[in-house]
């Protein structure tokens, strides 16, 4: 299965995503930035970029990220897709019967 490049505006779309979920998960959390980037090993200026979705941080950065926030990676990395529309979605579902 071949697919093309994704375009630059869609990888800056998708790194705004993850750096979403991160700010996401701290506060979720009720932790600091300095907290975060403490548990991980990085600067908190490091940091800071990521969360802004400013820098492309390496996978093994991320995962590091993820362990400080007590998430699983999966959870950071989690696309975010707009709903089908409604002629996609297909015809309602019977409620449950009883």
């Amino acid at each position: 299965m071949h697919h093309e490049p994704l375009s630059p505006a869609r990888v800056r779309a998708r790194r705004q995503q993850i750096a979403n979920q991160i700010r996401a998960a701290r506060i979720h959390a009720n932790l600091t930035q300095e907290r975060v980037a403490l548990g991980a090993g990085i600067g908190l200026d490091s940091y800071n970029r990521i969360e802004q979705g400013h820098a492309s941080p390496k996978l093994d950065t991320l995962i590091c990220i993820a362990d400080a926030l007590g998430v699983p990676l999966s959870d950071l990395m989690r696309e975010e897709r707009p709903p089908l529309p409604r002629e996609a979605q297909g015809p309602p579902s019977d409620p449950p019967g009883p």
